[in-house]
């Protein structure tokens, strides 16, 4: 496993991405930490899965969330990835979208023993990081900077792997496209959250807005977002 290569991104949409690489029509899926649902609501209406469990640990988002307009197949629930509300072996796929480096680094190891639990024989785990590398990560370090919790979220997946507890499948490295339209927008999207407790200051916050700016074109300001994506399976 490599936590970053510059030399091996594609430039796509992580949706195309699980497209390639999983069959998910049908299958029962568990996604832990959904944050404001996007990608639950790509997997619903893309995928046509059989069902998806969308938990969150943000009591104001999950209540968001519930208060959306109804999605089917998905249901939503409070919890966190330590400690999963489901029978052993009940999922077809679990994943985790840009949320294990979230989950407390004293708690994922336990994490990754859930979704094991929780996982079919043979099944799969998605995992997508983002990668602390590039000009996005260096504006985003300035509000938050992730890089120990990022690297905690690589160790912990690695250790699974040598411990025997899930096998690698694939390793992939891609850069999703992405415009924020004006500082308004990236702010809501980055400073104006409520999953993580955030230490800004107005002069700090007006040293973001000046990175922001930076960027911005006529058509606002365009990034290229690294991830790393690692797809496990349950051994067996």
């Amino acid at each position: 496993m490599r936590i970053n290569d510059p030399q091996a991104y594609r430039t796509m949409r992580e949706d195309d991405l699980l497209a390639e690489m999983l069959d998910l029509k049908a299958k029962r899926l568990l996604e832990l930490g959904c944050g404001a649902a996007h990608m639950t609501r790509l997997l619903a209406e893309r995928f046509d899965p059989r069902e998806i469990v969308a938990t969150e640990v943000d009591q104001i988002q999950h209540e968001r969330n519930l208060a959306a307009a109804q999605l089917l197949p998905v249901s939503f629930r409070l919890g966190g990835a330590e400690d999963i509300a489901d029978p052993d072996r009940s999922y077809d796929l679990v994943l985790m979208f840009k949320s294990l480096h979230h989950v407390r680094r004293d708690l994922m190891d336990r994490a990754l023993q859930e979704i094991h639990r929780v996982l079919k024989p043979g099944g799969m785990a998605w995992f997508s990081e983002p990668v602390y590398w590039g000009p996005f990560n260096d504006l985003l370090r300035l509000v938050h900077d992730e890089q120990e919790v990022r690297e905690a979220a690589f160790a912990a997946l690695k250790g699974a792997i040598e411990s025997g507890l899930f096998e690698l499948e694939v390793e992939v490295f891609f850069q999703v496209p992405r415009v924020y339209e004006t500082w308004e927008v990236f702010e809501d999207c980055f400073l104006n959250i409520t999953h993580t407790e955030l230490d800004i200051d107005p002069d700090r916050r007006d040293q973001v807005r000046h990175a922001f700016e930076r960027h911005l074109t006529p058509d606002g300001a365009h990034f290229l977002k690294p991830h790393r994506s690692d797809l496990l399976r349950k051994p067996g």
